[in-house]
């Protein structure tokens, strides 16, 4: 099956030209599918749904984004965001060591990720410029390395293995941020031998929003005791009891009541990621996004990405004049991608774009800074 023929599983695709998939993924019209079942399943079945299926979701929906992310069954949980799961890991080293209390990660982090260490009192940050730069950084002191696979910014894929490598020389533990690689860059937990591995379905996974997810590399979710927890983490939590005893592997990094309607939301998106294949969607996305490079290369704007396929995630980042009133100018026209500050205009085609709307879009923003049509846009704000 040709990839374009996805086309018509996402109803946006028809009114608009959708490159925004690096900040929400289109939504397949299998979700809409699945939350009018969560309904029924609420009309119909009422609390019986919990023991036909609901109260298991974190962990079998969390299976499933296992096997995207190479990870084996029972290592990969269900939460509402990154900042959550992310909280969760820091919560299993407290109190933290005085001697080892060190994390280090660079610039480019995403702010959520950043915001969560840097409100840690006991924690020293230590932010430095690269990924090369954060092997340097790792020393005896460091407990916890939050990296990101690939940058929100830039989309440039960072050499994860010397992290890892360096990190468990010293005894520290990594947490890779997969939210810009899961769906679109192929990624091996396992054989990356990461500890902890984050994301989120907002995007390539096109799982929709309140979908994070949490893996925790399972010789340690058999010893690590997070402290911020819920029933759900207890070994028995039908049993109501009033002292804790952890669950086994994976589960008892759950917390509270699940959000059962956005993981029945999830699942559509992530059912055609493995119908596809990572890999075959990887090959895909080279070709766009080097095509988008040239396109823009011709036009003479100011490529801000990798051009070294190898370093590029599915993301193309563009300066323009302007770029923010362009980005207005260019969602008016129906196009629709993002900026960010300091970096530019950002173009994230998917599977289901073809290299006709990458031709498109380049051309309009060419013709709307060639004839100044942005300069109605200057001064407005705009967030997406």
């Amino acid at each position: 099956m040709e990839l374009t023929e996805y086309r018509e599983r996402f109803p946006i695709l028809r009114d608009t030209t959708y490159l925004i998939n690096h900040s929400l993924g289109a939504m397949p019209a299998a979700a809409e599918e699945r939350m009018l079942e969560y309904a029924r399943m609420w009309k119909e079945r009422g609390i019986r749904a919990w023991g036909e299926g609901w109260w298991e979701m974190p962990m079998t929906v969390g299976d499933q984004v296992g096997r995207i992310i190479g990870a084996p069954p029972g290592s990969t949980v269900m939460h509402q965001n990154v900042a959550v799961a992310e909280a969760i890991i820091v919560s299993c080293f407290r109190p933290v060591d005085p001697h080892r209390n060190r994390v280090v990660y660079e610039e480019g982090n995403f702010p959520s990720v950043r915001y969560l260490y840097q409100a840690q009192p006991e924690l020293d940050v230590v932010v430095v410029e690269d990924d090369a730069a954060i092997v340097e950084a790792i020393d005896e002191r460091t407990l916890l390395v939050p990296i990101t696979h690939v940058l929100f910014k830039t989309a440039e894929i960072q050499e994860v293995a010397a992290i890892v490598h360096r990190a468990h020389e010293v005894g520290a533990h990594v947490v890779l941020d997969a939210y810009q690689s899961a769906g679109i860059v192929p990624l091996d937990v396992a054989a990356l031998n990461v500890d902890f591995a984050v994301g989120g379905s907002v995007k390539w996974l096109c799982g929709g929003p309140g979908n994070g997810w949490l893996y925790v590399r399972p010789d340690l979710a058999e010893v690590l005791e997070p402290t911020l927890v819920g029933w759900q983490a207890h070994a028995r939590p039908f049993g109501f009891e009033p002292e804790l005893e952890y669950a086994d592997g994976g589960a008892r990094f759950l917390t509270g009541t699940p959000n059962v309607p956005a993981l029945y939301a999830a699942t559509a998106g992530y059912d055609l990621i493995e119908e596809i294949g990572v890999d075959r969607i990887r090959g895909n996305s080279v070709r766009q996004t080097q095509l988008l490079i040239e396109l823009l290369d011709e036009a003479g704007f100011e490529v801000g990405s990798p051009r070294n396929a190898d370093r590029r995630g599915g993301t193309v980042t563009v300066r323009t004049p302007e770029f923010e009133a362009v980005h207005k100018e260019l969602s008016e026209r129906r196009i629709l991608c993002d900026f960010r500050p300091d970096a530019g205009l950002r173009l994230g085609p998917h599977y289901y774009n073809t290299e006709d709307e990458l031709r498109h879009v380049v051309s309009q923003i060419t013709e709307i800074v060639e004839t100044g049509a942005y300069e109605r846009h200057l001064g407005a704000t705009a967030r997406f």
